[in-house]
């Protein structure tokens, strides 16, 4: 006879105790995968009596790309593994078990030095550090000089349905084109402040390549603000099973004049 599920724990906040409720309420001893839908929040909330927030999708949002998810939740994984939350449909979603499901910058990576060419004005006025973070890519060329290809960007904030996912959004989408003529497309997702970079958004972008940009040689990228004019950048690929991390490089935006001969001579000695 299967047991009953575990209470719900009352010490966390509202958004934890509702996904707590629904993982929780589904889960058995050695289950690697859990199924839910957008009115099992709903139901768990009503249940618990809890208020639901205006915008239902936040709470699912939050878990998947700005909080841990409960302790209760996290024990249950299986050894060396995390839960994490993949889209599986309009208003579906299912509770993974994988490995590590974040994306870190290297620590002590060699960085490269690149004159700022921000605008002043625009550095001024940047809303927020996603946002100020994509203008230093667009301004700089970053994304070029770490493809090297000539990339322009298409579109900011590009959100579409995928079959089998569902809605999905994207930073930035970048077109390229490399001295063959091939053509690139390349999803860029953008963190900055405590933010991480997660699987699951880079896992979205190919699946989203792979629907809207069939022809094109899909490379997907994070960048993520290390410090205020310290940027690290990630080349990402699908393995076997999981995303991998293809290439990182660390930039760093400087005046023109902080680029000495000693920086040049040391970036011409480094491979390619």
């Amino acid at each position: 006879m299967k047991p009953p599920p575990e209470p719900p724990s009352i010490t966390l906040n509202r958004y934890g105790r509702i996904i707590e409720s629904v993982f929780l309420s589904r889960y058995t001893k050695g289950t690697r995968e859990l199924l839910f839908e957008r009115e099992d929040i709903e139901r768990a909330a009503a249940e618990l009596k809890i208020r639901l927030p205006k915008n239902i999708g936040d709470v699912i949002y939050s878990f998947r790309y700005r909080r841990n998810l409960p302790k209760s939740v996290r024990s249950k994984a299986p050894k060396g593994m995390q839960w994490i939350i993949r889209p599986a449909g309009r208003s579906r979603y299912k509770f993974v078990a994988t490995r590590e499901p974040t994306i870190t910058p290297t620590s002590r990576l060699a960085e490269t030095k690149v004159p700022d060419s921000t605008p002043g004005v625009i550095a001024m006025y940047s809303l927020s550090d996603e946002q100020a973070l994509l203008a230093r890519l667009r301004y700089n060329r970053l994304v070029d000089i770490f493809t090297g290809v000539a990339c322009y960007s298409l579109q900011n904030h590009l959100r579409t349905a995928v079959p089998g996912m569902g809605q999905v959004e994207t930073d930035e989408i970048y077109i390229g084109v490399d001295k063959r003529g091939a053509h690139y497309v390349f999803p860029v997702q953008a963190k900055g402040g405590k933010d991480t970079l997660s699987v699951v958004q880079i896992e979205q972008d190919i699946s989203l390549c792979n629907a809207k940009f069939p022809t094109l040689i899909c490379r997907p990228l994070a960048a993520q603000f290390l410090k205020q004019n310290l940027i690290a950048l990630f080349e990402l690929e699908m393995g076997e099973d999981e995303v991998k991390i293809a290439a990182e490089k660390h930039y760093r935006l400087v005046p023109s004049d902080e680029v000495t001969g000693a920086d040049l001579a040391l970036y011409r000695s480094r491979p390619m």
